[in-house]
């Protein structure tokens, strides 16, 4: 899921920054989002750069809450607009397919777009007036030209699809520009960075929102509906991973350009993209409205599988022989919120494994569990056998009842998330989610790879709402709006 997406601190130690900087220097085309990244960083400039980028995380695991600089922004909602002006950063693997999802929803216009790879940048905007729409301004200049396109009058919202390395700044310079900003997982990779984001976006009254599609899946908004429905009971314990086979991709040069991928299990030894799987399960669970994930601690397996897999399948020379791997092959985190409850992520695509991103949910009368799907619920059944999860379809959320075939990747949960957040907007609604959710969700993170480090022990997951979580609100589960 998501596959161009899993950043600056004022408290960085001089050597920490100037590493990273030269990191972005010396990249090379970095495919499957903006073509910067780590790409043109051999395998020595790689082992050279872990150092610095590894243990930065570790560094700002514990981190104070800093004093607010604005008005919080929950509740807060968009502007209400007939037509919505898009400009979209990244025209790779996912930026290159979701632009088609922005073109196919009425009332949403695509202005701008920006990729260094002016071939990908000429093939999205062919699709823009291939749509009936007016050609749209480019920005292929190098890496900094983003920064032109978050400057424009004419843009409203801002859709970030680059390599991980990236994300922070983008989204900070969107929102210093004046637009609200969506971005593909993880939104940024160290807590300093989180930090600053929900500061920036209460100060300058722009939404920073995690783009989390797999909160918008079928059977993921279904079991949201049926928990706050009741159908669980009091909620005990979830979990949520991503465990994807990613060697082949994660060494094919015209996937991950770069390849900025791969580079990341260089650095990083926790759970490198914790969204999909939490995101979901915090929703069941009313995370940050009602309840708060409070603490996190983190095992991880051996790192073998990356290493097996380039004996296997690459040449002698490849650049990617000089490379050291860190990241677990394996994390197994758990989180444990504020009610007591605990969600368990799971993080593993080195080694040979069907596509899951688990999906549990259990409460005092059933549970749920995912991949396949399978239900059991107190009182319907009482012989030990799992139920048929289709007989509860009278729950799926009104966005898939009205959208039974939604277009494009994913299951259709990509189109119904794009359609949600445009709809949002249309007609001035708060968002389903925020930047308190992104920075929630993305905590992990810096903190499994911190508990990984320090054996196990817990780190504390900041409390990014300062308060605000005490309260209920709305979220996914949302009405239909009365238009």
């Amino acid at each position: 899921m998501n596959e161009a997406t899993p950043q600056d601190h004022d408290q960085h130690d001089e050597n920490s920054e100037v590493s990273r900087r030269s990191v972005l220097r010396t990249a090379g085309a970095a495919g499957a989002g903006l073509s910067l990244g780590l790409g043109a960083l051999g395998a020595g400039d790689a082992a050279a750069a872990t150092p610095a980028s590894a243990a930065q995380p570790a560094a700002e695991a514990v981190d104070a809450t800093p004093r607010r600089q604005g008005a919080s922004m929950i509740g807060v909602p968009f502007e209400r607009r007939s037509t919505i002006r898009v400009g979209l950063i990244g025209l790779g693997q996912r930026g290159g397919s979701m632009i088609d999802l922005f073109l196919a929803i009425p009332g949403v216009r695509v202005v701008a777009l920006c990729d260094p790879v002016k071939d990908k940048t000429a093939r999205a905007a062919a699709k823009v007036t291939a749509a009936g729409q007016p050609a749209p301004a480019v920005y292929t200049n190098g890496e900094h030209d983003y920064e032109k396109l978050c400057k424009r009058g004419d843009i409203d919202f801002v859709y970030v699809a680059t390599p991980w390395d990236f994300h922070f700044e983008m989204a900070k310079t969107a929102m210093l520009n004046g637009k609200h900003v969506g971005v593909e997982c993880p939104i940024a990779l160290e807590l300093g960075q989180l930090w600053e984001l929900v500061d920036l976006s209460e100060r300058t009254r722009r939404h920073c929102m995690q783009l989390e599609n797999c909160a918008y899946g079928k059977n993921e908004m279904r079991v949201l509906r049926m928990a706050h429905a009741g159908l669980f009971g009091d909620l005990l314990h979830g979990a949520g991973a991503y465990i994807h086979d990613l060697r082949g991709l994660m060494f094919d040069p015209e996937y991950y350009e770069g390849p900025w991928r791969r580079l990341w299990h260089t650095r990083l030894r926790g759970d490198l993209y914790p969204n999909h799987g939490f995101g979901p399960v915090a929703n069941y669970m009313d995370v940050n409205r009602g309840d708060r994930a409070v603490r996190i601690t983190t095992v991880g397996s051996p790192t073998l599988g990356l290493a097996a897999y380039r004996e296997e399948h690459m040449p002698a020379g490849d650049p990617s022989w000089k490379e050291s791997y860190i990241e677990s092959d394996m994390s197994i985190s758990l989180v444990q919120t504020a009610k007591g409850r605990v969600i368990r992520l799971e993080h593993g695509v080195s080694n040979p494994h069907p596509y899951s991103r688990l999906n549990i949910l259990a409460g005092t009368k059933g549970v749920f569990e995912d991949y396949p799907e399978r239900i059991y619920l107190e009182p319907e059944m009482t012989d030990d056998n799992w139920g048929d999860f289709a007989k509860y379809a009278e729950y799926d959320h009104w966005l898939w009842k009205e959208h039974a075939n939604p277009p494009g990747g994913h299951g259709g949960m990509d189109y119904i998330m794009i359609f949600r957040l445009m709809q949002t907007m249309q007609l001035g609604l708060v968002p389903d989610f925020d930047v308190y959710d992104a920075a929630t969700w993305t905590a992990p993170v810096p903190l499994s790879h911190a508990s990984i480090k320090a054996k196990g022990a817990p780190q504390e997951i900041p409390d990014f709402t300062r308060g605000g979580w005490k309260k209920a609100r709305p979220g996914v589960d949302s009405e239909k709006p009365k238009v």
